[in-house]
């Protein structure tokens, strides 16, 4: 059996929302880098329904671009 281990899996950080201080989802989006696309965690939208900042769950953000959950929110990132 070998002994070697594992790298450990990078895991996104925990986000808050900014207005309601709850833990929001880590949505990641991707930048072009050295003409290579990258990874970037960021915050995700807000869904309590008490929070200035609240987004529906009904929209699919893995069906669009980050840009239009961003305007229907309001967000503005970090």
């Amino acid at each position: 059996m070998s002994s070697e281990q594992k790298p450990p899996a990078t895991t996104p950080p925990t986000y808050v929302c900014r207005s309601c201080k709850q833990r929001v989802d880590a949505v990641v989006e991707r930048h072009k880098s050295m003409g290579v696309y990258v990874p970037h965690w960021t915050a995700g939208p807000c869904h309590n329904p008490r929070c200035d900042h609240y987004v529906p769950e009904q929209i699919p953000i893995s069906s669009v671009r980050s840009s239009v959950w961003k305007d229907v929110a309001g967000w503005t990132g970090r």
